[in-house]
């Protein structure tokens, strides 16, 4: 079995569920529209993913978890090896805290063991580093979505999920915080000679084109200034984007899917130089308006049917998290 890291666990697992993009950040099985870096294919993990029957549930029920909120938990595997043949889920403890809505973005602490041995696979509890999770009907298995849409900040649930026909992964989750899914920082005034960005209800941007010639350098003008911790080279950053051509032409938007797009190793990711660059010393909780000239987007070749040559390429990225 392959070993998660903390920080991709639930993601890694998600992506054998056949879910959405942010679950998926690490591999791609399909091209996408997407100007910043080849994506997965969207599928709809409600229909694909098959049903826990009454001895998975069993199977779970019979793991034993000990140990106070907050903190690691110790896991117990009723015997190995440890199978399941389908996702499945499980409430421990319900919190107390905010309640969770589809769409939010939440950090979650995970302990996983592999059900092959009962050895340990990673836990975030120990890296002190919490993974951040997109709760969608668009992004995550029904098993998850059924225990999370609903709940509320610090809830505690086990999950288990078939790794082959000899074994399952399994996981302790609790819910640490709730984020905004959108950018949440002070409106910065506007600045002379950019597009003028307007939001909807939900945050998702429109954009009216400036009138004039488009910079020739790269441009990155926060439109709200966050209150948190500057993006720093080799951090996973969580956005949520829409791309323009200069003269206002949408040709991408995350905000369309309902998922946020996970950009892994900034200042080095697999998307054009102008987002490396760009990103990079923005505030959490910023909106950045990235003006990217041809030479830091996609130069003279263009993008498929979407993005012609010498383009200059207009972005409004919400910084929701990075880590």
């Amino acid at each position: 079995m392959r070993r998660p890291t903390p920080r991709t666990a639930l993601r890694a697992a998600a992506a054998a569920l056949a879910l959405s993009l942010t679950l998926a950040a690490c591999a791609g099985d399909g091209g996408s529209d997407d100007p910043t870096t080849p994506a997965p294919q969207q599928t709809d993990a409600s229909t694909e993913a098959p049903t826990a029957s009454a001895e998975d549930v069993a199977a779970l029920e019979a793991v034993t978890v000990e140990g106070d909120a907050g903190a690691e938990p110790k896991v117990t595997l009723p015997s190995t090896p440890f199978t399941v043949s389908a996702a499945v889920a499980r409430v421990l403890d319900e919190g107390t805290g905010e309640e969770i809505t589809d769409g939010d973005l939440i950090d979650l602490h995970s302990v996983w063991l592999n059900g092959a041995d009962a050895s340990p696979l990673s836990s975030s509890w120990a890296s002190g580093a919490p993974e951040q999770i997109v709760v969608s009907e668009a992004s995550l298995a029904p098993v998850l979505t059924d225990i999370l849409i609903g709940a509320k900040v610090g809830t505690r649930f086990a999950f288990a999920l078939p790794q082959g026909e000899d074994a399952a992964a399994v996981a302790v989750a609790e819910v640490v915080s709730k984020r905004p899914g959108r950018a949440d920082g002070t409106a910065v005034a506007p600045v002379d000679g950019l597009p003028t960005v307007t939001l909807a209800d939900n945050g998702a941007p429109s954009l009216e084109p400036a009138s004039g010639d488009a910079p020739t350098e790269l441009v990155a003008q926060p439109l709200l200034e966050g209150s948190g911790p500057e993006v720093a080279a080799g951090q996973t950053v969580l956005v949520h984007y829409t791309g323009w051509l200069w003269d206002g032409t949408q040709f991408d938007s995350s905000w369309e899917r309902s998922v946020p797009f996970p950009v892994e190793n900034i200042g080095q990711a697999t998307v054009i130089a102008g987002w490396n660059e760009g990103l990079v010393g923005q505030k959490v909780g910023s909106q950045v308006m990235l003006v990217v000239p041809p030479d830091k987007g996609y130069g003279a070749e263009g993008q498929g049917e979407t993005i012609p040559g010498d383009a200059t390429l207009v972005f409004v990225v919400d910084i929701l998290a990075a880590s």
